[in-house]
């Protein structure tokens, strides 16, 4: 993606427009975009702006794909009047130019800049102007996903807004900018989110075993109210966080999941057979070895602790073997990580409620007809499904079901519509701004109607994901993670061969691998369904593996099965059999290739 690319001046072959500071601006130019030349006034003018010895701007040049050759001429031009000193001068009179370029009126440009006419035409045909352009297109890369003008200032490519001060924000870095930018990296490194969650878990094992477990323990059994005249409700810290802050999550699992079902992997049946296939495997074989040990025992009930995956973790994971992983491989496992999450929540529904109260339920359907409602009267505005979703939760908690469901719930309720075009949005921005009779100070009805634009690109679920997402990722399954591992470790009773601790280890590190690689293979065996040839069956194995990592939504599911000492060691049994299965999937993945080339996988 963009804001992943990287570019760092190569002073052998980068060209110098002007300047010579730290900061180092690069500038990918195609002078027959008018986007380009738009934009070419701010980078000339932001360095002026704090003065050009603090800055270095770079110039490399991009082709479009297809069209004429005169974005090729000019850059050849530009380049050649580089070998003679007059590059700057060149680049000026190319923009000053209409954008339709031919042999001829680049020589008159170099007639006009007193070059050697001779050694003009020579350099725009030289390898070395060929290598050069080489050089600039093989060091951006794919640029598929990019969008021109392409700016990199210190390496780092900018995303923001074609504003001056936007720009000049960016060169100069402020604190703030700083802040946001190591933000920004850390939130899209992939497996952020996972050590996050380790780091949180880490905490709440370090506070349990230091002497604080007491302390620990009171905190989370404290109850927090809301009231309201003579009404309050009161829930101990923990099920605010386990049943309230993660119905949040559950309501972007669900906006993920329905997405995928209408959009994404999930859409097509040739697509998703695979991975339901493999999901369903991997729910159902896990169950039935935990039944397996727990058959006629009083704990058989958390059959349902090793049918989940963590996608957080495994996805992290997966992205931090970066290649050692096929493409492939990765879209496999998000989609069943996706259905599996599916499955989990049809059980902690259907099976993991504390009883049942009729009035409440009723209430809670009534609830649910008036979102049915609102959708089918194609309401996208977010808000009145919020606060719906709120009432919602209420009712399900009461009714004795699982109140993460109105998080689910909400999701579907959530109107959904294809992606608009984007051409006819970008017309229509466009179409905003030339109404303006000062396009530079836009009035705030004009910025309305472009938010409303920008807003129509996706549908209502997207720009609620995006608002909630990081703060389902770095806040709540952090606080669940705290609230949910401060076990006691030293001196604790735990036995691994317990039947209940040993039915959710062996659920995770057998059961999964086994019920999802022995479907798939059988699938594929039996033609149901076709294994990508970038896929090998060791790497399958790992990834299996890695699909044990239960973590968040096993213990989610342990503390709604079990209780007291038993929701302890579920809960340690938990943590070792994750650690064990992220452990091996990590060296099998990491193997896996190498075993290939050598011709035994």
């Amino acid at each position: 993606m963009a804001h992943d690319l990287e570019c760092t001046y190569d002073p052998d072959r980068d060209i110098v427009l002007e300047g010579g500071g730290e900061v180092e601006i690069i500038w990918y130019v195609d002078y027959t975009c008018r986007h380009t030349r738009r934009i070419r006034d701010i980078i000339r003018r932001s360095p002026k702006r704090f003065g050009e010895q603090s800055t270095a701007t770079v110039v490399r040049f991009i082709m479009p794909e297809e069209g004429d050759r005169g974005a090729e001429l000019a850059a050849r031009a530009a380049i050649a009047a580089e070998r003679q000193g007059k590059f700057a001068d060149m680049h000026r009179l190319l923009f000053e130019q209409p954008p339709q370029y031919t042999q001829e009126g680049l020589e008159n440009l170099a007639r006009h800049l007193s070059l050697d006419l001779y050694q003009f035409r020579d350099d725009m045909r030289a390898e070395a102007t060929d290598e050069k352009l080489a050089f600039d297109r093989n060091a951006l890369g794919d640029t598929s996903d990019l969008h021109m003008p392409l700016i990199f200032i210190d390496g780092r490519f900018y995303g923001g807004a074609w504003d001056e001060d936007a720009i000049i924000d960016a060169i100069e870095r402020p604190l703030g900018v700083r802040i946001s930018l190591a933000g920004e990296d850390f939130f899209h490194w992939a497996a952020s989110a996972g050590l996050v969650l380790i780091l949180a878990t880490l905490a709440a094992l370090v506070v349990a075993n230091v002497g604080w477990h007491d302390s620990y323990e009171q905190f989370r059994e404290t109850d927090f109210a809301l009231s309201f005249g003579e009404h309050s409700f009161a829930l101990p810290l923990e099920m605010w966080i386990n049943d309230g802050l993660m119905a949040l999550f559950f309501l972007l699992v669900g906006i993920e999941i329905k997405r995928e079902i209408i959009f994404g992997e999930l859409s097509e049946w040739d697509r998703a057979i695979l991975p339901i296939i493999g999901a369903v495997g991997g729910m159902v074989v896990p169950a039935l070895v935990y039944v397996g040990i727990n058959f006629g025992g009083e704990y058989i009930h958390g059959w349902g602790v090793p049918m989940a995956t963590d996608i957080a973790f495994t996805l992290g994971i997966m992205a931090l073997l970066g290649s050692k992983v096929p493409t492939s491989l990765k879209v496999f496992v998000s989609a069943l990580a996706i259905a599996d999450d599916l499955g989990a929540i049809m059980v902690i529904a259907l099976f993991y409620g504390e009883g049942f109260h009729l009035q409440p339920f009723f209430l809670a359907l009534a609830v649910m007809a008036v979102m049915a409602a609102l959708n089918w009267g194609r309401v996208w505005n977010r808000m009145p499904y919020m606060f719906l979703g709120v009432v919602l939760w209420y009712y399900i908690h009461e009714s004795g079901l699982h109140a993460t469901l109105a998080g689910v719930i909400t999701a579907a309720m959530l109107p959904s519509r294809r992606p608009a075009d984007g051409r006819s949005v970008a017309a229509q921005a466009a179409a905003i701004v030339e109404g303006e009779d000062e396009p530079a100070k836009m009035g705030d009805t004009a910025v309305r109607r472009l938010q409303n634009a920008v807003e129509r690109l996706r549908e209502p679920g997207f720009h609620l994901q995006e608002a909630l997402e990081a703060y389902s990722n770095y806040l709540i399954l952090p606080l669940f993670a705290f609230f949910n591992t401060g076990l006691l470790i030293i001196g604790s009773s735990f036995s691994p061969l317990a039947p209940e601790s040993l039915g959710v280890m062996l659920g995770l590190l057998i059961g999964k691998p086994l019920g999802i690689v022995g479907i798939v293979w059988i699938a594929t065996k039996l033609g149901f369904a076709r294994l990508s040839s970038e896929i090998s069956w060791l790497q399958m194995i790992g990834a299996g593996f890695l699909a044990g990592v239960g973590f968040t939504m096993s213990i989610f599911i342990s503390s709604a099965a079990f209780e007291g000492g038993e929701l302890e060691s579920v809960k340690l049994a938990v943590l070792l059999a994750s650690t064990c299965a992220a452990v091996a999937g990590s060296a099998i993945l990491w193997f896996a290739p190498k075993i290939g080339a050598n011709g035994t996988g």
